[in-house]
């Protein structure tokens, strides 16, 4: 630490941090980092700590810290010019170009990207899509958007409304009308143990089926689900649970959009989480790895068939009338050409697969005969470790004790960070695509022994 260096209180005393015990943090007496360096897998604070950063910041730091080929590129574009805006048919050769990589990788029968900022706005943007498509069909009440709980999608208003987690309603005044929650499909949690993964499905069907019914088909606009748990648990579907549910919506007439801000562009091993899983999204949604978070910028991908119907609404009723005043930002768009040169470039994507196979077999093997742990599960390289109380009747413990803060928190001394998830004793791991198999053994390891000294 630099003497009469006052950063450290400048940072209590100005900055409004996210998703923080504010009083806590005030006082002094919430944990403080401030960041500086980073390279591959492995960033480094300003006290000189080097920690294996093993969620990649918010999931998003993709191609792994420190690529000069991304930073290089945002300079360039910034001399070249800085900004303009999109509006009124303007565009940059980044965002066309970018539109144009994205689409040549977008799961079939995809039509235009719309660009925001950020994953929240582009899932407003998304709302209100869908809203005007039904307005220009002639069905005014066809507006009701079914999310699941424990969904993510943002933590505003109209996509926090979306979002199905508790912390991010109470006190809030959210949900907002018009905005429903079904099932999570989360096997490991499900209320009868005796329920087979097929069962499982089927109830969720059968309960997303009758929510329809109840509200009325004709009320109900879209759907909208990550294609695996994000926040809410990094919960891979059971098998089949997207072909249930695609086939409610179709009979329906509802619109599917799927959330990818986590697992577009590779998370899972695969370009696009709706092709992992064959869904038949309407609307995509894409922000952090976009980017891998060098620059702010999100997308709504729409479907050949939603870009037919918004064309025929400006036919109808003039210029569509929404727009950021940093969609398409240039400095974001060359930062996403750089980033999806290089997922490409260096087989990035192939390697999530395949050491995120190997991560989770590395947990597995650490952790999996242990008597408080219920669950090692994942995809590619998005991966949970769930603790129990109780392994035999998945007892879980009291939330009070806070016992995945505890672990998370004890690996962190070990030089790696995770994520404690909310709504549950959940571990998350989402590493950069770029960690090898010394690095999984790494973490796995260092797992272990945080688990022993918090659980024995």
């Amino acid at each position: 630490m630099l003497e009469n260096d006052h950063l450290e209180s400048w940072d209590r005393e100005n900055f409004f941090h996210p998703s923080t015990h504010l009083a806590e943090f005030a006082r002094g007496n919430a944990p403080q980092r401030v960041m500086k360096t980073g390279k591959g897998v492995r960033i480094t604070d300003r006290d000189g700590n080097e920690l294996l950063d093993a969620f990649a910041g918010l999931y998003c730091v993709n191609v792994g810290y420190g690529r000069q080929e991304i930073a290089e590129a945002i300079a360039d574009q910034a001399r070249e010019l800085a900004y303009y805006h999109a509006y009124v048919g303007h565009g940059t050769e980044a965002s066309i170009t970018l539109s144009k990589m994205i689409l040549d990788r977008a799961p079939e029968g995809m039509s235009k990207v719309y660009f925001g900022l950020g994953g929240s706005d582009a899932n407003t943007t998304n709302v209100k899509l869908v809203w005007y498509y039904n307005n220009v069909l002639g069905r005014p009440e066809k507006k009701k958007i079914i999310s699941r709980w424990r969904g993510y999608h943002g933590s505003g208003l109209v996509n926090g409304s979306l979002t199905g987690l508790k912390l991010f309603h109470d006190k809030f005044d959210l949900p907002f009308d018009r905005f429903l929650h079904t099932d999570a499909p989360y096997y490991f949690r499900r209320e009868k143990l005796d329920q087979t993964e097929a069962e499982f499905v089927a109830e969720c069907a059968a309960n997303l089926e009758a929510m329809i019914a109840e509200e009325g088909a004709d009320t109900i606009a879209a759907f909208i689900g990550e294609p695996a748990l994000g926040t809410g648990g990094l919960v891979p579907p059971p098998a089949g649970y997207w072909e249930a549910i695609q086939k409610v919506l179709d009979k329906h007439d509802i619109l599917l959009i799927a959330d990818e801000v986590v697992t577009g562009f590779g998370r899972l091993g695969s370009m696009f989480g709706s092709d992992h899983y064959g869904m038949r999204p309407d609307i995509i949604t894409i922000a952090k790895g976009l980017t891998s978070a060098y620059a702010p910028l999100s997308g709504s991908i729409v479907s050949d068939k939603v870009w037919k119907v918004l064309e025929e609404g400006t036919d109808k009723f003039g210029a569509f009338g929404h727009g950021w005043t940093y969609s398409a930002h240039p400095l974001g768009a060359a930062a996403g050409v750089a980033n999806l040169k290089l997922l490409d470039d260096l087989n990035l994507i192939e390697n999530a697969g395949s050491v995120g196979a190997y991560f989770k077999s590395a947990l597995r093997d650490a952790l999996g005969d242990h008597a408080h742990v219920g669950d090692i599960r994942g995809e590619g390289l998005l991966c949970a470790v769930e603790f129990v109380e109780d392994k035999a009747d998945r007892a879980f413990f009291d939330p009070a004790k806070g016992t995945a803060a505890q672990v998370n928190n004890a690996l962190l001394r070990r030089g790696v960070i995770s994520r404690a998830m909310p709504q549950g004793d959940i571990l998350g791991f989402a590493p950069p695509f770029c960690l090898t198999e010394a690095d999984a053994d790494e973490i796995a390891t260092k797992l272990r022994e945080a688990v022993t000294e918090v659980l024995g």
